[in-house]
């Protein structure tokens, strides 16, 4: 009903109270709401503002570091009470944020020391400034990557002061590529990006990290997604075959790496961070400079990577919910599937599926997953539940992989595909 006078915007958001919303945001609405003519879609309107907001959900796509979705999901329970992040308990003098984790992250990849700050590229900005400003920092022209968000490594590069050589081709770099550039310029540095969302194949050459070593600079490998240790010893077993080829930062270090730098929520398993590791010289020059109190993190950052750090020193990979999921056997996964096919009905079913790591890591590497499937779209109903699933259409078929679901929430699961396929029916 259209009422021939709009009522005042107090007494329109008051009638949003319901919405959930702090009254200050159900204001905002009510104007919106009267001044667009709308005051009928006023509480449709506050369900959509309150659905803007930050909120869990269930992430059925098969994409484990699914990068909408927050990448790597991390568990941390902390009470409200302070913490000494910034006090040495045992002098009682201000101390080091970094200490700590810093050397926990050291440790658990084979560095002499580590700095924390807030993503890899602040970790890749810093390390340019810190060591390369002014003179150049040496890269293949094969790995001047785009990252997500129009991101590129040139950019951030310029942004830190140090000049950007390009060496070689985008196909083809040669260890006698960096020899002539160094000989005719003054490099700082040498960079080596993995190639972490793309590949070249074909007439393809790439300059290692051991070789890179040679050429009497220091060398900083940006290896991206973040696997700490090639052997994985935090699993029970050998490494999985997705991993076959990925770099991790304690092989390349032993390669003759002098920094590494990765991000702490892809491969790693932990929270959104940056992480510089490697000689303490290095990393101590980084720590000096003046971004890196601009690109420190918090409390809250330096606690959940903590926890991840020691879980890897424990080696008790489970105890990281990424590795949980990754590891999961495809009997155990199916034998969910099927269970949650039988609760549903007839209209779904239980198939195998291929999940993938996500998050700019391992392009084209699948790994083998299970779960459920459904002849028709159900994407839209499953997304906008109070809870909301997010799960894949292929083709016409809506799937929910298990790999990237907690088994916590297969009776939620089982709600909504109950729900969503009444609905479609």
């Amino acid at each position: 009903m259209s009422p021939s006078r709009p009522p005042s915007v107090d007494a329109l958001a008051r009638s949003l109270a319901d919405s959930g919303l702090p009254h200050p945001l159900c204001v905002e609405v009510a104007r919106q709401a009267i001044s667009e003519g709308r005051i009928d879609e006023a509480p449709a309107m506050a369900r959509q503002r309150s659905r803007r907001m930050l909120m869990p959900v269930i992430n059925a796509t098969g994409t484990l570091l699914h990068t909408n979705l927050g990448r790597a999901p991390v568990e941390i329970h902390s009470p409200a009470r302070y913490a000494n992040i910034e006090l040495d308990l045992a002098s009682g003098q201000r101390g080091s944020r970094q200490a700590t984790v810093g050397e926990s992250v050291a440790l658990s990849c084979g560095a002499e020391s580590a700095l924390i700050v807030n993503n890899c590229a602040s970790a890749l900005m810093l390390v340019m400034a810190a060591l390369a400003h002014g003179r150049g920092a040496a890269v293949s022209r094969g790995e001047l990557v785009e990252i997500g968000g129009a991101f590129r490594v040139p950019d951030v590069m310029r942004q830190s002061g140090a000049q950007l050589v390009e060496v070689g081709t985008t196909n083809r770099t040669r260890l006698a590529d960096f020899e002539r550039a160094l000989s005719a310029t003054d490099v700082a540095l040498v960079l080596s990006v993995h190639q972490s969302n793309y590949s070249i194949t074909g007439f393809a050459e790439q300059t290692s990290v051991a070789e890179l070593a040679t050429l009497g600079r220091p060398v900083v490998a940006d290896i991206g997604s973040g696997l700490l240790d090639a052997s994985c010893p935090w699993l029970d077993g050998p490494p999985p075959e997705w991993l076959e080829g990925e770099p991790a930062a304690r092989q390349t270090l032993e390669a003759g790496a002098d920094l590494v730098i990765f991000s702490g929520d892809k491969l790693l398993g932990g929270p959104q961070a940056g992480i510089i590791a490697g000689r303490a010289d290095l990393v101590a020059a980084c720590g000096r400079h003046p971004l890196a109190r601009a690109l420190r993190p918090g409390g809250l950052v330096l606690e959940a990577l903590q926890a991840t750090t020691l879980s890897y020193l424990r080696r008790k990979g489970r105890e990281i919910p990424f590795w949980r999921m990754a590891s999961e056997p495809v009997e155990s996964l199916l034998s969910r599937a099927e269970s949650i096919a039988e609760s549903v009905g007839p209209s779904v079913a239980a198939i195998h599926t291929d999940a993938v790591p996500g998050g700019g890591t391992l392009p084209g590497r699948t790994i083998p997953s299970a779960g459920i499937r459904y002849e028709g779209d159900l994407v839209g109903r499953l997304r906008h539940r109070d809870l909301p699933i997010i799960a894949r259409i292929d083709a016409g078929v809506t799937v929910c992989d298990l790999r990237s679901v907690n088994p916590a929430d297969d009776a939620e699961l089982v709600r909504g595909l109950a729900d969503a396929v009444g609905g479609a029916a």
